[in-house]
């Protein structure tokens, strides 16, 4: 989730910071809401998507079950938080100017720390509540979560199939 959240603010909040924009008419506003409206529905969806695959992954036991209910319910909250803030980006997208860009870049950063500690306070309780087996396959999930679903390196990454750099450390033992 933390990886999702965080290429998902990186990447639509930067895709504009250097690209030079257009004004759009104003006849254009009412299929660009649509496409916004169909965009925030389907990152619900994909939320939604990630919560069944973590419950399910993560074997919550129905003794988990108000722990992992105050975690999912952070979850949404937090993609709604995201959600409303990249609409209000959106809107003000042709007339933002340099200095507005980074400030509202900014403004996403801090909300997307502090909805990430929320989701820190959330899931310690219910990671504490886990078994070994459990917390074993959380540790796994966390750890390499992206990868096999479209992170670096993953199916829909843009990373994928480049090499990648060796650190110079390794390129000097290498020598």
């Amino acid at each position: 989730m933390k990886k999702t959240l965080a290429v998902l603010v990186a990447a639509l909040s930067m895709s504009g910071a250097f690209a030079q924009t257009a004004a759009t008419p104003a006849a254009s506003s009412a299929p660009a809401a649509a496409t916004q409206e169909a965009r925030a529905a389907e990152h619900q969806q994909r939320v939604e998507e990630r919560i069944a695959f973590l419950h399910s992954t993560l074997k919550i036991t129905p003794e988990q079950e108000p722990q992992w209910k105050t975690f999912a319910d952070q979850m949404r909250s937090n993609s709604q938080n995201m959600s409303d803030l990249f609409k209000q980006r959106a809107n003000g997208e042709t007339t933002r100017n340099a200095l507005d860009d980074m400030k509202q870049y900014a403004q996403l950063t801090q909300a997307h720390a502090e909805d990430m500690q929320k989701l820190v306070t959330a899931f310690e309780p219910l990671y504490n509540s886990f078994s070994p087996e459990q917390k074993a396959l959380a540790d796994q999930t966390f750890r390499h979560h992206g990868r096999e679903a479209g992170g670096k390196g993953g199916p829909r990454s843009k990373h994928r199939g480049k090499a990648h750099a060796k650190p110079a450390s390794d390129a000097a033992a290498a020598q």
